[in-house]
């Protein structure tokens, strides 16, 4: 098992003193290689776990353990794309290596920021500024500002919820392409139950801040989201939200 979670817990403090218990004694092995998705309604405690395998909050009690040793390097894509406004894409990207101080360890990161931009389908951005693309290429960014990182886990926060319906099939298509090519173990959160489907091995609903139900997806890649096989999938799914 690549990533071991275990008895994992998370409270916070709301107004007036209370308490939120956003995760409840959480457990599950994800395994080296998988696509793994948590689906849930809003305030399910999807985002907090995924915080909390990316080391970005502390959990109250429980444990996230890696096999590897050390850790193995992580990616993190939020929902938006969070680049810094000023800087063009070749910098942003920059942003993801070690400073590099020689003339040759620069042409050395250009040259790896412009293979990865080739890889996303970006060829001819380096130059261009976040205001100047759309929304679909800028998470093409953070997408690429992620594989900068030579990341073996790649976490994504719902990175395609705010697109429209072309750009969130390009970019699934690119996710899954790239998944593949760079042997990721992939942790999605979403409320897209055709994502979920479209991406998983094992999909896990989270209700309430516990694990509610699970279901594995067999179905063979490059899946086809109009076959029958896809949308009876998609109906248990939503079946396993609504009850």
């Amino acid at each position: 098992m690549m990533i071991s979670i275990r008895s994992l817990s998370k409270s916070y403090a709301a107004p007036e003193g209370k308490i939120i218990q956003a995760l409840h004694c959480c457990s599950l092995d994800i395994e080296s290689g998988s696509f793994t998705v948590f689906i849930g309604k809003s305030g399910s405690g999807k985002t907090t776990l995924l915080k909390l395998i990316a080391g970005l909050e502390q959990p109250d009690s429980g444990a996230v353990e890696f096999e590897a040793t050390p850790a193995p390097r992580l990616g993190f894509m939020f929902q938006d794309p969070r680049l810094l406004p000023w800087l063009t894409v070749e910098q942003n990207l920059a942003l993801a290596f070690p400073p590099a101080k020689s003339k040759a360890e620069k042409a050395v990161v250009r040259d790896e920021i412009a293979r990865i931009l080739s890889l996303t389908g970006l060829e001819g951005r380096a130059v261009s500024l976040p205001h100047e693309l759309s929304g679909g290429m800028a998470q093409r960014v953070a997408l690429a500002r992620c594989l900068c990182r030579n990341p073996a886990v790649l976490l994504l926060d719902e990175p395609l919820c705010s697109l429209d319906t072309f750009n969130r099939l390009h970019l699934r298509n690119e996710l899954e392409k790239l998944r593949q090519q760079f042997g990721l173990t992939v942790i999605l959160v979403t409320h897209n139950i055709e994502d979920a489907v479209f991406f998983a091995d094992r999909i896990f609903l989270l209700n309430e801040g516990k694990l509610d139900g699970e279901i594995a997806i067999s179905l063979k890649r490059p899946r086809d989201y109009h076959s029958a096989e896809f949308q009876e999938h998609c109906r248990k799914i939503e079946g396993m939200v609504i009850r």
